[in-house]
């Protein structure tokens, strides 16, 4: 919501990154006309680009910008458990009821 543009969230997760522009054009392979035309709206993005930028910066302010720009109310979605994190919700979970047992037997 603090960008008016699709530009403007590309910029929103390198700097929630702590990236410089200047730093993900190397990084990414990008020369620093085509960041331009995408940060300008001259250019579209394709999807590999896209994510390798989300996945470099580690956030999803682009995609997050791109659902509230269509109407999707992005404080009530929620991602997919990945099966890493299944297993460690469940392992946490298997902990805490070890817990109440073994201090209910102290």
């Amino acid at each position: 919501m603090r960008k008016t543009s699709l530009g403007g969230s590309f910029e929103l997760c390198a700097e929630l990154a702590g990236k410089e522009p200047k730093e993900l054009q190397v990084e990414l392979k990008l020369d620093k006309a085509q960041w331009s035309r995408w940060v300008s709206g001259q250019e579209g993005v394709v999807w590999t680009k896209l994510t390798a930028l989300m996945d470099h910066c580690g956030n999803d302010a682009p995609l997050l910008w791109m659902n509230h720009a269509r109407g999707w109310d992005i404080g009530r979605m929620s991602r997919y458990e990945t099966e890493l994190e299944r297993q460690n919700r469940l392992l946490r979970e298997e902990n805490t009821a070890l817990r109440r047992v073994i201090q209910g037997s102290v």
